[in-house]
């Protein structure tokens, strides 16, 4: 088969390898089309040192060799007993397993779903990671309910495209930020409120004057006392990346005055997952896509990821 590998100094290669044989429990998958995340470019770049060369990708849909069943996949690999976080075998597919970068892949059983079936193959890989992110960090972790407002960091991504139709679905404000007003006006399409724009204005004044937010969606990391500063009393920040940075000061006496609470969280459970197919099927949102480009050409949509220009997702036609 053919498939996309990262090798020493991160080159990506577009080479013929050997195809996966399902072992015990595992099914052979033909992939139709995978999705690209930001954890592609940290294993790309190193970030996450796994042995190489490795095939990455945590997205994707196919046929079931077996079945001839149309299924995502399902990302989260050994997640454990518990909801409230993975257990210790815990992998994220794409780094060290080999991902979805590839015309086929080896996948346990448990990881394949069916495919929402008024979804594109463009639209199915794209939804696994970002939507489930999404999902838990809003309701697993975010407790988010009806009637309350939530601020999305970063408008434009793959995951604040999903928590945006998400909360909104479930009857929340929408707020958002981002230095693009194309990208502000864009969410507004997806079902938000309105935006500020980080580049041109005090974000967290503009936020308080529109009456703070109950839930603030954080992936950037540094932002931390900013998002804590925009809530109200009682409210929650959930955070899921660092694409800003890796650490953060916080001012202890307004955070235990504020009764506010700091959540951390990653991926999500199958029972998460469930719920985001379920969310799926009683609303008529649909993931975002960017662009698609051919499999061949992976090394393409990592380097336009990593300008953070796009608007949604990108994905790669596998098959």
């Amino acid at each position: 088969m053919q498939a996309v590998r990262v090798h020493d100094g991160g080159e990506l290669r577009y080479e013929t390898v050997p195809d996966p044989v399902a072992g015990p429990g595992e099914v052979v998958v033909e992939l139709r089309t995978a999705a690209l995340n930001r954890r592609d470019l940290l294993v790309c770049g190193g970030t996450y040192p796994y042995p190489l060369p490795l095939t990455p990708g945590s997205d994707g849909a196919g046929v079931r060799r077996d079945t001839g069943e149309e299924v995502v996949i399902y990302p989260s690999l050994d997640w454990g007993d518990r909801e409230a976080a993975p257990g210790p075998d815990f992998q994220i597919l794409g780094g060290p397993r080999d991902g979805t970068f590839a015309e086929l892949i080896s996948i346990p059983e448990a990881n394949v779903f069916a495919k929402p079936a008024r979804l594109s193959w463009e639209e199915a890989a794209a939804l696994p990671l970002a939507g489930l992110t999404a999902y838990r960090a809003l309701f697993a972790r975010g407790g988010l309910r009806a009637g309350e407002t939530v601020l999305v960091l970063g408008a434009g991504s793959g995951v604040s495209t999903f928590a945006v139709q998400l909360a909104a679905q479930a009857g929340a404000r929408v707020l958002v930020t981002s230095s693009s007003d194309e990208k502000i006006e864009r969410s507004v399409a997806l079902g938000a409120e309105g935006g500020v724009n980080y580049a041109t204005s005090d974000w967290v004044a503009a936020v308080k004057e529109l009456g703070g937010a109950d839930l603030v969606i954080d992936s950037i990391g540094s932002t931390w006392p900013q998002s804590l500063d925009c809530l109200r009393p009682g409210g929650r920040v959930v955070v899921f990346g660092a694409t800003g940075g890796t650490e953060a000061t916080l001012p202890v006496r307004p955070f235990y005055f504020g009764q506010w609470s700091l959540l951390g969280t990653t991926m999500g459970s199958p029972s998460d997952f469930a719920g985001l197919l379920a969310a799926l099927e009683a609303g008529s949102w649909r993931p975002v896509i960017d662009s698609v480009v051919p499999l061949a050409e992976a090394a393409t949509a990592v380097e336009a990821m990593a300008t953070a220009q796009h608007f949604g997702k990108l994905v790669l036609a596998c098959g």
